[in-house]
């Protein structure tokens, strides 16, 4: 089947794909839900002249979420030449993306994003399509991914805006994702950080997923993604790949039905993926209720792929799953390859579609009365699967697939961001410009609209403090989220949740009112999941936050006087300095950055995940001078009484701070700074110690 696949993609031999094809969809001993089904053809075929072209469908097609990181800079940009050539779309995976590919012929049309993803950045946003949402994924459910230090090269730590050589762990999504309001949250957010994109949901085949997708719809997404458990990454656990998940035929069918049943049909278009081969996989799963399609295993053949199963060792003879650089000379893929599959794929879904009578994807999707169950060639086995319920569908005149017409409205022009400050602050003319309003727990997601437009016109060039906008009140949730360098957003009040998300180089400011009765250090003043996935900016806290302060953060600095349960876990860079206590499993999963805790009591161990992190008394130089620095912008910021006090005998005080540091981060920086002190450049730098440490 490989050497099928692999020849005729070369060749661009389309007689010998129908020969793979074959192979694939050989009914003597099916294996799959759809091996059990065969097409009612019509009495009648139509012309396939008459049937939509092959440069039409294969705008449907996608590759799916596959990482650079885990795969090859080599691999990952044919993919996307190959799929923005066709029109279609190619996947970055959550691994993030060099920025020198927006908005070129190798940029990833789809985004995937959700907080706590690597590299999610203002202008990564901008650049997507699509932005998909990870919720689950087929042949991993539940779990975040995984790279081994190994594979964390200089090129891919950049992108990942992480160290060279330190092993990376992404949340898993409950971690900002509790229920369908969070997941609303997360999309409304997304919208406003690029309104011309569509936002996808990606889930995974398992009960119940019809309901979940119906949420997703009544949350604003455009897409929802259902992922069969079959594919997947070599690097996949061996119990997810054997023992979880279940088949897409299920999963789409069951949310094509619910969604139908519940009036939503049109609202969302219905993508899948999960080992999708041949013309005769997508016409099914198109009946069955799906509109989009992925493929990802069949393009990595065709690009040489020989199903090795070793992806998370770094060993990939084909230079595909490595980023070893001697392997990747191996790699002999080209766009044209994938390019010739999806032609052909589409090209073989045609000829079926002209041998049912059917004319455009539209007109078959959801038409599960031209499937029945397989009478010959079955096993003994295979007879008694009943597929009723995947076939029990009847076509009852109701819309079957997207209409751009019942498309979600956000009603963004409602926003503050567009009434108020797109208005009054111009971004014409280039001088600093300020305002002031009034805000309640309504306001959600204040900035990000704006930021979005700074950051279409001017990058991630403007200087701190360019546009300022003082709030005063209660912020609703994600204030300030992926908002980008040169926007400044002041809270006089407190916020709801998610403030800071995604920060992209802005500031963010909150300080309680001047005729406050309470003592900052002492009140929360934001809510959970503060700073979550932020990659660059500054933000001081005069007062607390509640849990998960700063998950993944890789790159901002910010000061707050006390969090709750699971700060700077999963973080990969950025300072945090806490001026009091912190909740339970502090620093769980951290293998960047630093984080200096006030520990007074002397009782910070307790609550300390100590497994990849270190922790010292504040005693060099260095470090009390950052603290200095940090405390005072704090108290320029913000006015805290905490920070004033500590500033004044601080020299006396840094005793008390505990410094958090990982310990194969630490290395990797002792590594880099030796190398630096020989005269190498940041980049010579980071690939000598990363050579020294890790090869």
């Amino acid at each position: 089947m490989i050497h099928l696949l692999q020849e005729c993609t070369r060749r661009g031999d389309y007689a010998q794909y129908k020969q793979y094809a074959e192979v694939v969809d050989f009914a003597g001993k099916p294996h799959t839900l759809r091996g059990l089904l065969e097409m009612q053809y019509a009495s009648e075929p139509i012309p396939i002249d008459e049937v939509e072209s092959v440069e039409e469908i294969v705008k449907r097609f996608k590759t799916g979420a596959m990482s650079f990181g885990s795969i090859s800079r080599e691999a990952h940009e044919c993919m996307a030449i190959a799929m923005n050539t066709l029109g279609g779309k190619s996947n970055s995976g959550e691994g993030g993306e060099d920025a020198a590919r927006f908005g070129t012929i190798r940029n990833s049309a789809i985004k995937q994003v959700a907080s706590g993803r690597f590299g999610v950045t203002s202008e990564y946003l901008l650049s997507a399509v699509d932005m998909q949402i990870k919720m689950a994924q087929g042949a991993k459910p539940g779990e975040g991914g995984h790279l081994p230090g190994k594979k964390v090269t200089p090129e891919v730590a950049k992108t990942r805006h992480s160290i060279p050589g330190v092993t990376l762990i992404s949340p898993p999504p409950h971690h900002d994702i509790y229920s369908i309001e969070d997941l609303a949250q997360l999309i409304f957010d997304l919208k406003n950080a690029n309104r011309d994109a569509r936002v996808s949901v990606k889930l995974c085949s398992e009960p119940g997923v019809g309901t979940i997708a119906s949420g997703v719809a009544k949350a604003g997404a455009q897409v929802v993604l259902i992922c069969g458990y079959d594919g997947g990454s070599g690097a996949a656990p061996g119990n997810s790949i054997h023992f979880t998940g279940l088949p897409w035929e299920l999963g789409v069918a069951e949310t094509h039905q619910t969604l139908m049943a519940n009036g939503l049909r049109s609202k969302v278009i219905v993508e899948t993926d999960g080992k999708l081969m041949t013309g005769r996989d997508v016409a099914i799963a198109c009946m069955l209720g799906a509109e989009e399609f992925g493929f990802a295993t069949a393009p990595l053949v065709t690009l040489g792929c020989c199903m090795l199963r070793v992806c998370n060792l770094g060993t990939c003879a084909a230079g595909i799953a490595t980023q070893n650089p001697e392997l990747r000379k191996r790699f002999t893929g080209k766009p044209e390859y994938v390019v010739h599959f999806m032609r052909f794929v589409a090209q073989d879904l045609r000829e079926h579609m002209a041998r049912l009578g059917v004319r455009t994807i539209n007109e078959l999707v959801g038409r599960s009365d031209l499937l029945k169950v397989r009478e010959k060639a079955i096993t003994e086995r295979a007879a008694k699967v009943d597929l009723a319920a995947i076939l029990d569908n009847p076509c009852d005149g109701r819309k079957r697939h997207f209409d751009p017409a019942d498309v979600y409205d956000f009603k963004l022009e409602e926003t503050i961001d567009r009434k108020v400050l797109c208005k009054e602050l111009d971004l014409e003319g280039g001088e600093k410009k300020a305002v002031t309003v009034r805000v309640s727990s309504t306001n959600r997601t204040i900035g990000t609209i704006f930021g979005s437009d700074i950051t279409k016109k001017y990058g991630n060039t403007l200087a701190d403090d360019s546009y300022c906008v003082t709030c005063i009140g209660g912020a609703g949730q994600s204030f300030g989220a992926f908002i980008p360098k040169g926007l400044t957003l002041k809270l006089e009040g407190d916020a709801n949740d998610y403030l800071g998300k995604g920060l992209s180089g802005g500031k963010i400011v909150v300080y309680p009112p001047s005729n406050a009765k309470f003592l900052p250090e002492e009140n929360m003043i934001i809510g959970n999941v503060a700073l979550y996935g932020a990659t660059s900016g500054e933000v001081y806290i005069s007062g607390m936050a509640g849990e998960r302060f700063a998950v993944r953060n890789s790159g901002a600095q910010a000061v707050v006087e006390g969090v709750g349960d699971h700060g700077c876990e999963y973080m990969t860079g950025g300072v945090v300095v806490v001026l009091g206590r912190t909740g339970k499993n502090f620093a769980a999963g951290m293998s960047g950055g630093v984080a200096y805790v006030l520990d007074e009591n002397r009782d910070l161990y307790l609550r300390l995940n100590k497994e990849m992190v270190s922790m010292d008394p504040v005693s060099e130089r260095e470090d009390i001078e950052q603290l200095r620095e940090l405390l005072s912008r704090h108290v320029e910021q913000t006015g805290s009484p905490r920070a004033k006090r500590l500033l004044t005998s601080l020299s006396e005080k840094a005793g008390l701070f505990k410094k958090i540091l990982p310990r194969d981060y630490a290395k990797m920086r002792k590594s880099i700074e030796s190398f630096r002190a020989k005269g190498l450049s940041e980049d010579e730098a980071n690939t000598a110690a990363f050579d020294a440490v890790v090869q």
